[in-house]
């Protein structure tokens, strides 16, 4: 009798290894997306009961979604031409506007945080700049790019450059001093020192400032493109539907834009992730040849 238990055991524990599995992944996902399938459900009913022209039902929302953005040719991705024409130059003025961002704020943000006296002469400007809603410079862009991709990418940048220099700033300041003797003693070189230990260390402070700046972008990309003048886009195409009274294009597009807010934040964290998982291991190989 033990022996023949302890022939089952192997396979009973192995029989039940893909159950556990799979409990444990459903488990997950009612965790992650339970709130969100019970809110979605009561604003369906709500909706639906409710019968008002101005609040279509999320069954509604996603039809016209499909119809507007989503039932072209495979050969395009499933994307139509309105989604061309559309989707795609608001994709690509977040794209620019914030890359301009992350360039110049981290070449900024370092050259800033490596020179105290740099830092505090100019601290209280940057303060002081970041503080200025960029909605209330819209005129201002105007006057000097005039309506059009320039003022909207600019006024981009504006919004989402301030996280990421003010953070890449504290995070070059924030070098551990045992790093920096180190460094000094092996006698690296400035540019040997700013990519093998500045960067690293401050490479935390920067994502979480471009976790910032991209709601930022984002937000800015929808409101440049409400502006008179603007032919194209997901703002201009909600505009355009508000003025019809097309209330489902019109939440279609704010729906649209939480998916491309979510997804986007979604992919700079696995970016974060990787970027930092690979500091830490390098960072804790440096600890350990230090001790030694």
């Amino acid at each position: 009798m033990s022996v023949r238990t302890a022939r089952r055991r192997p396979g009973t524990r192995g029989a039940g290894r893909p159950a556990r599995s799979g409990v444990r992944v459903l488990a997950s996902a009612l965790h992650r997306w339970g709130a969100l399938a019970v809110a979605v459900a009561a604003w369906q009913i709500a909706t639906q009961a409710a019968r008002d022209p101005y609040f279509p039902t999320p069954l509604q929302i996603v039809d016209r979604m499909h119809d507007l953005w989503f039932s072209g040719p495979a050969t395009r991705l499933f994307l139509t031409d309105t989604a061309m024409r559309h989707l795609l130059p608001s994709l690509a003025r977040i794209a620019v506007g914030l890359g301009g961002a992350i360039v110049v704020g981290v070449g900024l943000g370092l050259l800033l945080g490596r020179s105290e006296r740099a830092f505090a002469y100019l601290d209280p400007a940057l303060q002081f700049a970041r503080a200025i809603p960029p909605p209330t410079l819209a005129p201002v862009f105007v006057v000097l790019f005039s309506l059009g991709n320039q003022m909207q990418i600019a006024s981009i940048v504006f919004s989402a450059i301030w996280p990421i220099l003010l953070n890449t700033a504290d995070g070059a300041r924030s070098v551990d001093p045992l790093q920096a003797d180190t460094a000094r003693v092996f006698r690296l070189s400035a540019a040997e020192r700013l990519v093998r230990l500045v960067v690293p260390s401050a490479l935390p402070k920067i994502f979480a400032g471009l976790r910032l700046s991209l709601s930022l972008a984002l937000i800015l990309m929808v409101f440049s493109e409400l502006l008179p003048g603007t032919s194209n886009g997901i703002g201009f195409q909600m505009t355009d539907a508000q003025s019809r009274s097309d209330m489902p294009t019109m939440w279609a597009g704010i729906v649209l834009l939480g998916v491309l807010g979510y997804l986007l934040n979604t992919a700079l964290l696995a970016v974060e992730r990787r970027a930092l998982a690979r500091h830490r291991g390098a960072a804790g190989s440096r600890r350990q040849s230090a001790t030694i």
